[in-house]
Order: C-alpha cells, then structure tokens, then sequence
C-alpha cells in the first residue's frame, strides 16, 4: 500500500496540455478538515487508508498542499444542455489531480470538485457545497454497490468558508476518482470550434489507455468505428443499469454522458419511491425532458451529438462520415432493449427468454404504476413469494392497494415460472442477489445531510456501509428499507450545488 502523499502520477492530462486540458492549482481554502474517506476507493488506488487517516488527508484532499508528483489540470468540453448547445463549459470546480495506475494494471483520474476557480469557471466562484457532496458521495457509492458504472469517491473535506447559493452554506471537496473524467462534451467542443485535427489525439489517449482490444486494430478508420460502437454499447448498457434499479440522472446532458459508460456528475438524481414512469427527480425539468421514461432516449440523442463530433475520424469523405455514424447508432436500440429486457427477466427470476416475457414486464410496471406501488419494495417482496399456485402473495401482494390486480398479474408469473424452472429455492436466491433491499432514497441522504451540517457525519458512514451491501438483508437496519415519510414523498433537487 502506497502513501497518499507520493502516489506514482502519470499526469497524462497535463502532458497532452492544450486545448484538451489547462494547468491549474487549487485555490487554498481556510482550516479544511475531514469528514469522510473510503476504505474501499482507497483501497482501488493501493493507498494505506490507516495511514491518510492518522497523518491526516485534509490538506491533500481540499488542494491545499499538492501530492509529491501531481500535475493538476482542468478539463476543457462543452454539452448540449436540455438539449440546446451550450458552447464552451469544462471544469468549472473541479480540478485533476492527475491520473495513477494501480497495481493490478488500472488508470484512476484523482480529481478535487470544488477545489477553486478555474478558466472554466465563467461567473462561479469554484467551490461546492456540503450538500451536494454528501450526496455524490453516497449517490456513487450507492451505484457502485449495485454494480453499476459509476465515477466514485475517496473523501469529503470540509471548511467553514462561507459558499454562496439560495442561502449561505459551507465549503466541501470531493475527491472523485474514475478511470477516465472524459465526456461526450469533450469531443464537441473540438468539433463547435473545429478544430478537427485535435479529435484524433483525444480519442486515441481514451482507446489506448482503456481499451487495448480495439487500440490493436492498425486501420485508423476501422479502429475509431469500433471505439464508438464500444461507446454505444456501454451506454446502452448503462441506461439498462439505471433503469432496472429506478434510478432517474435528472441532468442527462452531453457534458454528463462518459465515453466509458460511467454514471457521471450526480446532480439532482433520485431512486424512485412510487413508480411512476414519468417521474422527474429535477424539479427544473419542467417539461420533463430527462424524466425516468425519457432516459433510454435521450442516451440516443446524447450518442447523436457524439458521433456527430466525431465523424471526421469515421471516413474521409463527409457524406460516407454521415452514413457509417447512423450505420453506428442504428445498432444503440436494440442493444438497449435486450440490455434491459435481460435485467428486467432477472428481476422476475425468469433464467431463460420466452415470447411474451417483454409483455409480463410491462403488464406488472402498469399495475405498479396505476397503484403507485414503491419500486424497489415491489421487486425485493416478489423474490420473497412462493411460485406454488395455491401459496399466499404476501408480500409481494401487500405493496399494492388493488391486491386483486397484483394477485391476478401473479397468477401470470406463476404460471410462466413454472414453464422452466421447478427449484423455486434457487430462484428466490436469484432475485436477491438483483433487487436490492436497500437504495440511497432522498430522505436517507436529506437525513445525511442535515446531520452533516451539524457536524455529524456519523450518518454518511452509516448510510454507506448499508449501501455497500445493498442486496443482503441486514435486518439490524430494516429502517432504511421501509418507505418514505409523508414529509419527504414529492421530494425533488435542483441543480443548485
């Protein structure tokens, strides 16, 4: 295990240099201190987690005292916003510390959020909240125990300097990690400026240093055809992911979409308590252009404005570019919906396709809608009911106001379970190991949060030891399984961080 302090920095960011990425330190912040750190990304980045805590990883961690080796970088991209293009973004707050390799082979970006102002900052002022970075750290967290593609978090450090939002609130840093922090954006914003030849450097960084397979293909056309089809393969899996579990972005721009299939930037995200397919987690979607039935077609749209960015890397010719880049997204939809029919059909415990199953799924998602009925509650329970034809539907059938139409949608699994699989034990361990018990509801990390703010962060740890383990039962915290208080149904975030 390695000290955080000397860690062995590639700095690849800074080494490309302009205009992918500008050297930029931290601004100092008053008195930091600890709040949190995480024995499991420390433990990604072979870093003594005993030793950052007894020597003390604040300094490090808040940009105050730069590690041996560092050479931190902002990340010029800009995005599509809602849809509309938004010019020139980048790291407004977060600053890269550089990039490591582990042990075992794997590159980690080490990046500060809201470690200070950057070129990039426009009117901001660099620094993040206490809130949102107690929710990012445990909105990533809780993907990643779900074994969901997610950036993640190592440490939170606080500081009573005053930040400025709606009210006044207090500093933190994040210390995000992720194997690369590159985004759909980064390839537009060459693309808007055209600056056409700065494409291929950026994406030949990406396939070299994350996909050794395809970096081996010798063609250049054939290999960057490959890296998108790559891309769009792990979008479409990604959006599969957050769909199965309830999970709603809320701000699915282009600078928000990874080109490694990573969840990215958690802004106002949400797990779904009542299911509503409908719902927005964000309350200024107001049109509802990222509501949870919206995701798996604005990942689509997302992918559009990426491989439009990148068509001079497909062909030659523009008009042979455009063509192989819809040949390229052509493929995304059904991609998506097999990615998703086969999550779904786990989460029913169904170990085989049949004709049908895509309308089993959807004619339980009606009732659970018409009801309300809590998702994640809905699918844990149905794991705990017997397929026998004559055994109660408790529990599955007690999350439902209309039991009849749960019991009679219930009947229909039964019989359709019966068609393959007769060790109804084998089955039920099956679903537990993919519908968890327990999800990072609003009012767990509101909890967090207003705890945090008092100076308890005993919560935040808490919380993430839960989620570490979302899919065993740990009946010692039952509490965090049960559903919302009246107080927090309707509760909804905005992009304020």
């Amino acid at each position: 295990m390695q000290d955080l302090w000397a860690l062995d920095w590639r700095n690849r960011g800074a080494a490309m240099g302009e205009p992918w990425y500008t050297r930029q330190q931290p601004t100092a912040i008053d008195a930091p201190y600890p709040v949190v750190f995480n024995d499991d990304v420390a433990a990604l980045l072979d870093v003594d987690s005993a030793r950052a805590r007894r020597e003390g990883y604040a300094e490090v961690l808040s940009g105050n005292r730069m590690p041996d080796g560092a050479a931190p970088v902002s990340h010029r991209y800009g995005g599509h916003q809602f849809g509309v293009w938004a010019g020139q973004l980048g790291d407004g707050r977060a600053i890269t510390l550089g990039d490591i390799v582990n042990a075992r082979g794997q590159a980690y970006d080490i990046q500060l959020k809201g470690a200070g102002k950057t070129p990039y900052s426009r009117f901001a002022d660099g620094r993040a909240v206490l809130r949102s970075t107690v929710r990012e750290y445990l909105g990533s967290e809780a993907l990643a125990g779900l074994g969901i593609p997610t950036t993640r978090a190592l440490a939170i450090v606080g500081s009573d300097a005053p930040v400025y939002r709606e009210t006044v609130e207090t500093s933190a840093i994040l210390t995000r990690v992720a194997p690369s922090l590159v985004r759909f954006g980064s390839f537009e914003m060459l693309f808007y400026h055209r600056q056409f030849d700065q494409l291929a450097p950026l994406a030949d960084h990406v396939i070299a240093t994350h996909h050794a397979e395809i970096a081996a293909i010798e063609n250049d056309a054939e290999r960057y055809r490959a890296w998108v089809a790559e891309v769009i393969a792990l979008t479409a899996e990604l959006v599969a992911d957050w769909q199965a579990v309830g999970f709603c972005h809320g701000v699915l721009n282009t600078d928000n979409m990874s080109v490694l299939g990573l969840t990215l930037d958690y802004g106002p995200f949400g797990f779904m308590d009542s299911f509503d397919p409908e719902w927005i987690c964000n309350h200024t979607d107001e049109a509802g252009r990222y509501a949870y039935n919206q995701q798996p077609a604005v990942g689509l749209w997302n992918l559009g404005r990426f491989v439009q960015a990148i068509l001079p890397l497909l062909a030659d010719e523009p008009d042979a570019a455009v063509e192989v880049g819809q040949q390229l997204l052509e493929d995304y939809r059904g991609l998506y919906d097999r990615a998703y029919l086969a999550r779904m059909r786990a989460k029913l415990g169904l170990c085989d396709a049949l004709d049908g199953d895509a309308d089993l799924i959807e004619r339980l998602l009606k009732v659970m809608a018409v009801d309300g009925a809590d998702f994640t509650r809905t699918f844990r329970a149905l794991g705990h009911v017997s397929a026998a034809p004559r055994a109660t539907g408790a529990p599955f059938a007690d999350e439902f106001v209309d039991r009849d139409a749960a019991l009679a949608w219930l009947a229909d699994w039964r019989t359709r379970l019966g068609e393959t699989d007769a060790d109804d034990a084998r089955r039920a361990e099956r679903m537990r190991l993919v519908n968890p018990k327990y999800v990072l509801r609003n009012y767990l990390a509101q909890s967090a949060i207003e705890r945090a703010g008092q100076g308890d962060y005993s919560e935040i740890e808490r919380l993430h030891a839960i989620l570490r383990r979302p899919f065993d039962e740990q009946p010692e915290h039952a509490d965090y399984a049960r559903l919302p208080p009246d107080w927090a149904r309707g509760l909804m975030l905005s992009c304020s961080s």
